[in-house]
């Protein structure tokens, strides 16, 4: 019961603010789909473009942080713009393939150069020193988990790729939808528990341990990953 209230917490400090930030990425995604099956491309390119700009203004009016509405509306123009020009709906989720392909390579170029995108990732929520990351007790367990990722993440991109080479852009529209935050949120969930698992078992300086210098044996970091 300790660990869900343990990973409850640690769930709400990551995606703290978070909220309305997914709903402005992925319901032009729901609009779009929705309103191409009754009106047609055009319709539906306009109605997510149209959706994606009041949010977007809504966040500005509201004084709320709107640069994650201001990166939807881009991409929601950036892709409605391929797709007329290309004349196919599935040019609207080329921008998306790419970005989760450039994910899958930052992800292993991060190992490959041992600087981990999930220590990288922990760093810009949690504001550890980054030091800590790169000590050779600490570092294994995120390089391991940003390897997850990269099949994670990998794998999507994947079956994504093949509806998109067949042109099955409903299907396409589904695996965007709920392999999209619902599927984030799984990996994120799971990289929790075995990185701290794992932190624990690599036996380093917790990060309390790294700002106070305090000298070993160590226990590991036992929350927070």
């Amino acid at each position: 019961m300790d660990k869900f209230k343990e990973l409850g917490e640690e769930l709400k400090t990551v995606f703290s603010g978070r909220g309305t930030r997914i709903l402005d990425s992925i319901l032009p995604v729901l609009i779009f789909m929705g309103v191409r099956s009754l009106a047609g491309l055009k319709v539906a390119l306009g109605a997510a473009a149209g959706i994606a700009l009041v949010i977007f203004l809504v966040r500005i009016v509201k004084k709320n942080n709107f640069y994650f509405a201001l990166g939807g509306l881009g991409v929601v123009l950036i892709a409605g713009g391929i797709a007329l020009i290309s004349g196919s709906e599935a040019g609207f989720y080329l921008p998306g393939l790419l970005s989760g392909g450039l994910t899958v390579l930052l992800c292993l170029l991060s190992v490959i150069i041992k600087r981990p995108l999930a220590a990288w990732s922990s760093h810009l929520t949690r504001r550890w020193p980054l030091e800590w990351y790169w000590l050779e007790q600490v570092r294994p367990a995120y390089a391991e988990v940003t390897l997850f990722w990269l099949i994670g993440f990998g794998a999507r991109s994947g079956l994504e790729l093949w509806f998109f080479s067949q042109g099955e852009t409903a299907s396409l529209g589904v695996i965007r939808t709920f392999l999209g935050w619902p599927y984030t949120i799984g990996l994120l969930i799971l990289s929790y528990l075995y990185g701290v698992w794992r932190l624990g078992n690599l036996a380093g300086p917790s990060v309390e341990d790294f700002k106070t210098g305090r000298a070993g044996p160590w226990e590991g970091q036992k929350r927070g990953f």
